[in-house]
């Protein structure tokens, strides 16, 4: 007895797989080698520090198995998410012991992790034939969790109506479900009735799914009220739910509030770094990320691929090639530079930032390419004005076995209309119907933009008016499509019916397309109507490319000064393009002064933009201001700028080929 006494003393001391080998061969010579006590204590010790391969070994040489030496080799495998073995071992317990509420649990974890539905209902079933189990809250809660991940919320409700007392984890376990099943809504509720009506306290799980539920439906109220619950409860210092709310706050645009929340953050982990910059690259502040990656990096904060993609995606939306080239290295001394993430991160950076070569290259050295790497390289070739390749780069795609999903529909498409072949259009819109993207809204809309810029107006006309159910994406495409074919009047006709007769209301891309598509036409009274109704009737708030236009409205009908009036008035200072419009329309209109006026404001933000240099001189040339000419070309030489050249496409066979005027570089030529 005292023996055993002690070596129960023993096993109590026991903390780490050092002495772990000692205590078992001081078991066998104790003669304790069939004690399932002794047993069950050295399969969760050799679990814990060793491997489930030596807790088996001591299952399998125990002749006698008891329901607690079972369930520990039962944990042993679920805690390695070895579902497969830890069912295996459940139906082996079926035949020799009766499980407990304990063995259920983990039972249910494992068909959990296997979405093993019907696996799961068998045990569900045994447990509604044993009452005490049945109304066990630690069953209970793994019945929900269950039948939350295998996506089934009607059921996993039932199972928590069914139980007189539910604990904190059954209601947690019910808001995680209804959050990671995509119903935020109903995971709010359950949160509500939970604080309210049942008066149960949450946890920091709970809060954090809470939390996750306002981000899915861009609720900064709601996220604001969770993050209220969490100060009360004494959450306000926990880093998990912290970098949760910087999350949410980033994606309802909230910048500042994301910002006060992080520099008051007491401790910081690179998820909270990463969540900071993600929050100001996705809400335009490129250069506040980048800056922020910087000091990450200068506090000695070691970063991980998510921070480093983040900070690549800033670099892309900066044009900033330098910072991207060294965030590149940074990645190749890492060791994820090949990860798919970061690669497929580094194309798009190269490929923004007008550096196609070096995108190909990684895109080669890439070991493993989903489809996201694939349109980056597509939809990059497009955005350098290499459409042509992007076909090749579609063709490669599944030839590799990589198949498109709706969003890769849509950038294949977009490729697609660059090269304004109507042919290639009617292939493409062939492969879309077959493959069941037919139906899809922004699909739809491409198809619409797509026909437009490839000269078949009735294509795209045809496929709007078959649309029983038009969003304001469908709408918002066919006004452009009108406006691409200069029928400005159809244009405001298909405007007219979207306000009138139907329920959709226009956003600021309908009115990007509809001034887009007065501008082509000349129609400056009804351009400005539209703009007056966007500002009072809709009380949009003009974005940069609204203006950019209503400036080439303008500037198309010799309005000059009205558009240089806009212009000086417009709430942030004037982008290139649309100094650029306006320059565009003094040489038109042979406007020399405003257009050196113009000209000397585009060169300050754009100085190394051969176009805008030879603009100018050719408003000069009108103007026989010879000796000003001849100073710009010797200043476009002096500084090495080289105008951009037109391209012309031609399909021979299935390949389509570029080449510009005295092109003798083709491969064939000769």
């Amino acid at each position: 007895m005292k023996r055993r006494e002690a070596l129960v003393k023993l096993f109590e001391e026991c903390g780490s797989g050092k002495p772990l080998a000692q205590l078992h061969s001081q078991t066998l010579k104790s003669g304790f080698s069939k004690d399932t006590f002794f047993a069950t204590k050295l399969i969760a010790l050799y679990s814990k520090h060793e491997s489930v391969g030596y807790a088996r070994k001591v299952f399998d040489e125990t002749p006698e198995r008891s329901v607690h030496m079972y369930n520990a080799a039962l944990r042993s495998y679920c805690r390695e998410k070895q579902w497969e073995e830890t069912m295996f071992m459940f139906r082996k317990m079926l035949s020799e012991r009766k499980p407990d509420n304990f063995t259920v649990s983990i039972a249910l974890k494992a068909c959990a992790g296997l979405r093993a539905i019907g696996d799961g209902r068998v045990v569900h079933g045994f447990v509604m034939r044993n009452e005490e189990i049945a109304s066990d809250v630690f069953v209970g809660s793994a019945l929900v969790e269950f039948y939350s991940k295998c996506g089934k919320m009607g059921e996993a409700l039932k199972v928590f109506e069914g139980l007189s007392q539910p604990d904190v984890f059954l209601w947690t376990n019910m808001v995680t479900g209804y959050e990671q099943n995509g119903n935020a809504v109903e995971a709010l509720e359950f949160l509500s009735q939970m604080v309210t009506f049942a008066q149960v306290k949450p946890e920091r799980v709970t809060l954090v799914s809470a939390v996750s539920a306002c981000a899915q439906i861009s609720s900064f109220r709601l996220g604001s009220c969770v993050h209220g619950v969490a100060v009360r409860n004494g959450f306000d210092s926990d880093l998990c739910l912290l970098n949760s709310l910087i999350n949410l706050y980033a994606k309802t645009g909230s910048i500042r509030t994301a910002t006060r929340l992080f520099w008051k953050m007491p401790e910081k982990d690179v998820i909270s770094w990463s969540s900071m910059i993600a929050c100001y690259t996705h809400n335009g502040d490129v250069l506040e990320a980048l800056n922020l990656f910087e000091e990450m990096i200068d506090r000695g904060v070691e970063p991980n691929s998510v921070a480093v993609t983040n900070a690549l995606q800033a670099c892309a939306g900066a044009c900033n090639l330098d910072e991207g080239k060294k965030i590149h290295k940074l990645t190749t001394r890492k060791g994820f530079e090949l990860e798919v993430a970061v690669a497929t991160a580094l194309i798009d950076m190269y490929m923004k930032c007008s550096a196609p070569q070096e995108a190909v290259d990684l895109f080669k050295r890439m070991p493993k390419k989903d489809v996201v790497s694939w349109i980056a390289m597509l939809s990059g070739y497009a955005q350098n004005g290499m459409a042509y390749k992007s076909m090749g780069i579609f063709r490669n795609m599944l030839l590799d076995g990589t198949q498109p999903d709706a969003v890769s529909v849509v950038k294949i498409l977009a490729a697609c209309s660059e090269l304004g072949n109507l042919q290639q259009a009617l292939c493409i819109h062939a492969y879309v119907i077959q493959t069941g993207f037919k139906d899809n809204i922004f699909v739809r809309a491409s198809l619409i933009e797509l026909y437009s810029k490839c000269g078949s107006i009735d294509n795209a006309v045809r496929l709007f008016e078959g649309m029983v159910y038009k969003d304001v994406v469908i709408w918002s495409a066919m006004i452009a499509g009108y406006g691409i074919h200069g029928q400005g009047g159809e244009a405001l006709k298909v405007f007219d019916d979207m306000v009138k007769h139907s329920a959709v209301t226009p956003n600021d891309v309908t009115f990007t397309s509809v001034l887009s598509a007065c501008s082509h036409s000349g129609l400056v009274v009804e351009g400005l109507g539209i703009f007056s109704m966007m500002l009072h009737q809709y009380q949009l708030k003009p974005r940069p490319e609204h203006y950019g236009i209503l400036v080439d409205l303008l500037g198309r009908t010799g309005e000059l000064d009205k558009a240089m009036e806009i212009v000086e008035r417009m709430p942030k200072p004037a982008e290139p393009h649309v100094w650029g419009a306006l320059l565009g329309a003094c040489r038109i209109h042979n406007n020399v002064k405003l257009g050196e006026v113009v000209a000397k404001r585009l060169l300050e933000l754009e100085p190394d933009d051969a176009g805008y240099y030879v603009l100018l001189s050719n408003i000069y040339a009108m103007d026989d201001k010879w000796e000003n000419v001849s100073n710009l070309r010797t200043s476009i030489r002096e500084k090495g700028l080289k105008k951009i050249f037109g391209q012309s496409l031609v399909e021979a066979g299935s390949e389509i080929h570029s080449f510009v005027a005295g092109d003798r570089f083709h491969p064939e030529f000769g």
